[in-house]
Formats: C-alpha cells, sequence, structure tokens
C-alpha cells in the first residue's frame, strides 16, 4: 500500500512540477516518469542526463561532418546524411552487444587519418569517437544506485576528445588536402560550430568528472597531455 502511494505521489509530481527546458528546435527535455526511476539517486539522474546531452552532440557533429564530406557516407552506400547517421546512432539502443561496443576505438581514430583507408572516415571517425566515450560510461546507457563510475575515466575522454579535435582540425593528406572539411575553408566566412559543439562534450565530461570525484572522494590524476603527440589516455 505504502509502494503504491508512493508511486501515485511521484506521478503527481512528475506531472505538475516539472517544467520542460524549451529548445530552438523545437524539442524538449521533458522525460515520462517511470517506475524504474524510484531505484535511481540524483547522482544517477545526472549521470543520464549528462550522457543524454553528450550523445545528442555526437549525433550533431556527425551530421555536420557528413555535410561537409559528402563522399565519406556514399562510400558505405548510404543516400544520405540522415541515413548514415541513423546507422551509427542505432547502435545506441542495443548497447552493449553493439559492434560498437567492442570496438577498438584508439584504431577506429587512426583509421580515419590514414591515407590507405578506403572506407567511410566519418564514421571511422565518430564510431571511434561515440565508442571512447561510451567506454567511460562503463557501455552502460541506464543508472541506478549500485552503478558506479570512474572519475579518472570520465577525465580521459574529456582529454581524448581534446586530442581528437587537434587531430580532425589539423591533419592534412600528403597533397595537402583534408582528411575531412570542419569548420570552414578558404574564401568562406568562418564557421566556428563544430569547435563549439565538441567544447560542449569536454566541459560536459569535465563537469561530470569532478561530480563523481567530489562525492566518491577520490581525486583524479590530473595530466599535461600535448594533444598534437595524438597519444590517447586510457578508458
Amino acid at each position: 500500500m505504502r509502494i503504491a502511494i508512493l508511486v501515485a505521489l511521484m506521478l503527481v509530481l512528475s506531472a505538475g512540477c516539472s517544467q520542460p527546458i524549451k529548445r530552438k528546435d523545437g524539442a524538449n527535455s521533458a522525460r515520462n516518469f517511470a517506475v524504474g526511476n524510484l531505484a535511481k539517486a540524483e547522482a544517477d539522474m545526472l549521470t543520464e542526463i549528462n550522457q543524454r546531452e553528450v550523445i545528442k552532440s555526437l549525433r550533431l557533429l556527425t551530421e555536420k561532418l557528413y555535410r561537409r564530406n559528402p563522399q565519406e557516407y556514399r562510400k558505405a552506400g548510404h543516400d544520405s546524411v540522415e541515413a548514415a547517421t541513423r546507422q551509427l546512432f542505432a547502435e545506441i539502443e542495443r548497447w552493449p552487444e553493439s559492434e560498437l561496443a567492442k570496438l577498438n576505438w584508439e584504431q577506429s581514430f587512426r583509421q580515419s587519418f590514414n591515407e590507405d583507408f578506403s572506407g567511410d572516415r566519418v564514421q571511422a571517425f565518430m564510431g571511434g569517437l561515440l565508442s571512447m566515450v561510451m567506454s567511460a560510461y562503463n557501455h552502460k546507457t541506464e543508472f541506478y544506485l549500485i552503478d558506479e563510475l570512474d572519475a579518472q575515466k570520465l577525465y580521459n575522454s574529456a582529454r581524448n576528445v581534446e586530442t581528437a579535435v587537434w587531430k580532425l582540425s589539423t591533419a592534412k593528406q600528403a597533397g595537402g588536402a583534408k582528411f575531412l572539411l570542419t569548420n570552414s575553408i578558404e574564401g568562406e566566412v568562418q564557421n566556428l560550430s563544430f569547435e563549439r559543439e565538441f567544447a560542449k562534450i569536454i566541459a560536459l565530461q569535465d563537469l561530470l568528472a569532478l561530480y563523481v570525484e567530489d562525492r566518491d572522494n577520490r581525486s583524479i590524476t590530473r595530466v599535461v597531455q600535448s594533444a598534437a603527440s595524438f597519444v590517447f589516455l586510457p578508458i
């Protein structure tokens, strides 16, 4: 009886007190109440919100890269940016059974900058990035009281994103052409939308790392890392 009353109370509170954030694209951040949420602490909710926002930014970056580099999705047999992006992020629905969960993400990163690689460079780069970030969440998409995150992994993932972004922005083929176009090309008005979205991911991962560090009282080992070395930190 007490459980039934508690569930009813939570339903009322979630329906009456929550005001979803309205976004520019018309979407909102509201989530329907689920009984399973009763087994979640505030930290679990925060983790899921953080992860959801990171994945949203990764998806947006994938679309942006495909729009700037349409030849890449055609290599994989897709007929549109949307189809290529949808296939990559459909893997989230079946994580951790997904092949991406088992991916050697560091190798995938490096492959996207290999001149001999004839496949989809956007998929290799963003697939590696998605796999690396999900590794920092222990390959989970739902979190409960018994789940624990490692602040060091979250911190390392943020540094790895910095390294990947540096490589994406600077790497060129032998003939001088970039492997993947991002912000702008010669003669265009400068567009820094890629940098802003990557910065959002880095900030989200760093903030969650600090929160977990403070909550668990386990200090993060902060390292001085040179992005130019293209060396990734372990996850």
